[in-house]
Formats: structure tokens, sequence, C-alpha cells
């Protein structure tokens, strides 16, 4: 994190929020958004406390830092917790999306939702919704955030080579 920020301005959950490297940043909403009350209902609600720098607090900060990206940045180029060209995100087993085909199903949660269940039977119906109307959908659903939690780690980090 850039210790040149205030207290105020940093998430101790989240990277590529604010500071020096995000002063061209293309937001959705105009400026970075405040993760303060997401922050306390994590907090408050969550089971675990990670050792600092454990695997676990990492796979948790990546995640939600991702999560931030995925919603809040308009170009992908601003998005530094992936590799665009390199990444895909897949959901029981689907077909693996890029970034622009999430996008194209209604982005955000939208693109986790999709399902082979009848019409009939889906209570969300993730094909008749659109990036505004889930985004709407979500933020109703979850008013203070949504306090995402690292219950478990399966497996260790990738080798690299």
């Amino acid at each position: 994190m850039d210790s040149s920020l205030t207290d105020q301005q940093q998430d101790k959950y989240r990277s590529y929020l604010h500071g020096e490297g995000e002063k061209n940043t293309n937001w959705k909403l105009g400026a970075p958004p405040n993760y303060d009350t997401v922050n306390k209902l994590f907090e408050e609600g969550r089971t675990k406390i990670w050792p600092p720098a454990s695997l676990e607090e990492k796979v948790q900060n990546l995640v939600k830092t991702w999560e931030m990206e995925m919603f809040n940045k308009i170009s992908f180029p601003d998005y530094k917790s992936v590799k665009l060209q390199n990444f895909t995100v897949s959901v029981n087993g689907r077909k693996p999306l890029s970034l622009e085909e999430s996008r194209k199903l209604g982005g955000g949660y939208n693109s986790f939702m999709q399902t082979t269940l009848p019409e009939n039977l889906r209570g969300y119906n993730p094909a008749q919704e659109t990036e505004h109307s889930s985004h709407l959908a979500f933020t109703t659903a979850f008013p203070r955030g949504f306090a995402l939690e690292v219950i478990q780690v399966y497996s260790g980090p990738p080798s690299i080579v």
C-alpha cells in the first residue's frame, strides 16, 4: 500500500483503489468507491481472522480487489489485479469467460448467475438482466455491500515457471 496516503484514503482489504497508480483510473461513478460500511460489516461478521501475509489473507484481499475493479473501473486496462490477456472466469464447470464476454452478459455478478435451469424455475433470470438492472438487484439485496469472506483455501499457490 502507498504509505503516503492517510488512513482515510487507504483500504486494508483492497489494492489499486487509491494512490499515484490510480490517478488516471476511469471510475464508473467518477471517483473511487468507499468501502468503510462493508468493511465494518465484514469485520463484525467474519468467522476467520487470517494471519498477516498468509495465503488465505492474500487470496481474500485479491478477490476483494478484483471484485472492486470489476464493479467500479470502466476500462479494462485500469484492472491491475489480473492479467487481462490470460484471465478467464468460470462458474460451476461452465465455459470460461473473458472479461469482455462477462461484460456482455451484464457484467458483475450477473455473469456468475448464468444457468441451464429452465426459465420457469429461475428465481433470478440473468438472461433478462442488463448491467444496470443486475447491479440494482444486488445493491438492493445487499444495501451495505457484499462482505465477502474466504473461509478456506483448498490448494496452495500455483507453480510459476
